[in-house]
């Protein structure tokens, strides 16, 4: 019976449909890639628009060629609550990672803010209405809802903390905002429309891309490398491997620890100096030129007056940033990944995806490698 019983159990797992939203993005695109290399689920992603072969090829090249269930993908839309009721239909769980992370500092901040909240209800509620369908939902947030506008305290920041919003840049404001409308949004269903709600708070991630557009986690690498940065700001991250939070995000969505719970998802932190210095002892001899000294703050802070995008570095300079990971560690066997390594890697995937230049010397350098 027992057998009979484990066989049974095994076969439920492997039919549940798991939805991760905004499939084509950085991480969600290891979401899906793990979650693929199990073969314990059907995997569906959500695309804006399944015309964009840029955003929809490399999701369909990560099932194998004879894959039992071949990824599924489907259009929806953050901002448009209509597209989600048929995203979300007959899935066990639903990954929403989907949220705008912008490249420069927007005009109006609403444009970051209305669709992360917006489409992190939309997404929810149509959750809520397939009436227990969807079990599980893990969502996406960010340490930035945690420390933000907090940084002068000088602490060690904890889930149980909260970012000040008086003091939230635009990108800040949107991921507080939209984590905690899930969880007053959940808080408030009525017992039929239940569903058990995890949250992952990353930091900043590094680690090899899987898609073919740009995003905000390369920014640091390309600039450095291709010396488009003058100094380094004295700025301290918190960062993770990408895919360590991906996985994460799945074990999250199995464990039975991680319902109400939100959880700092990081491996520790670095200043964009120690990056930098970590980058320039790999890459110099392959010709980059990494810049390593300090730009002094009082400098940036000159340059803010007149750019956005060094304005909004001004409330990180000069800060350290302390997170607590234990509590992913106790709860998920979270084991981060030693963050020279996610570096390293995130700059060889770059270089060699065309995101950086190669130069002469790096070139020379893969050629010898491949005829040894």
């Amino acid at each position: 019976m027992s057998i009979l019983l484990t066989h049974c159990l095994s076969q439920l797992v492997e039919m549940s449909r798991v939805l991760v939203t905004g499939a084509s993005g950085y991480l969600a695109m290891h979401v899906v890639k793990q979650l693929v290399d199990t073969g314990e689920y059907i995997v569906r992603g959500t695309v804006r628009s399944l015309a964009n072969e840029k955003k929809v090829k490399p999701l369909k090249d990560l099932s194998p060629e004879n894959a039992k269930y071949p990824i599924e993908l489907v259009e929806a839309d953050l901002t448009k609550k209509e597209t989600w009721p048929d995203a979300v239909k007959d899935c066990t769980y639903v990954i929403h990672v989907a949220s705008p992370f912008p490249l420069d500092s927007p005009v109006d901040e609403m444009e970051v803010i209305r669709p992360a909240v917006e489409g992190t209800t939309n997404v929810l509620e149509a959750c809520a209405n397939t009436k227990g369908g969807v079990k599980r939902v893990v969502l996406t947030s960010s340490c930035a809802a945690v420390y933000a506008g907090r940084l002068h305290e000088e602490k060690v920041f904890t889930e149980d903390d909260w970012s000040d919003e008086e003091r939230c840049i635009p990108y800040e404001k949107s991921k507080l905002r939209a984590e905690k409308a899930a969880w007053e949004l959940v808080k408030n269903l009525p017992d039929d429309e239940k569903f058990e709600l995890a949250v992952i708070n990353p930091g900043f991630i590094v680690g090899p891309v899987l898609h073919g557009s740009n995003c905000t986690s390369m920014e640091f690498h390309r600039r450095f490398l291709q010396h488009e940065m003058p100094a380094v700001p004295k700025m301290c991250l918190g960062c993770c491997d990408v895919r360590d939070v991906a996985e994460a995000h799945i074990t999250a969505m199995k464990s039975p620890k991680a319902p109400g719970n939100r959880y700092i998802t990081i491996s520790g932190s670095l200043w964009l100096q120690d990056i930098a210095k970590i980058l320039d002892e790999e890459f110099r001899p392959l010709g980059y030129n990494v810049p390593t000294w300090a730009f002094p703050s009082f400098g940036l802070k000159i340059v803010s007056w007149f750019d956005a995008s060094v304005r909004a570095m001004i409330p990180f300079l000069d800060h350290e940033l302390k997170l607590d990971n234990s509590k992913i560690k106790a709860d998920l066997g979270y084991q981060p990944t030693d963050l020279k390594k996610s570096i390293i890697d995130m700059a060889y995937n770059l270089i060699d995806s065309g995101f950086i230049k190669k130069t002469p010397q790096y070139e020379e350098a893969m050629k010898k490698k491949a005829e040894s």
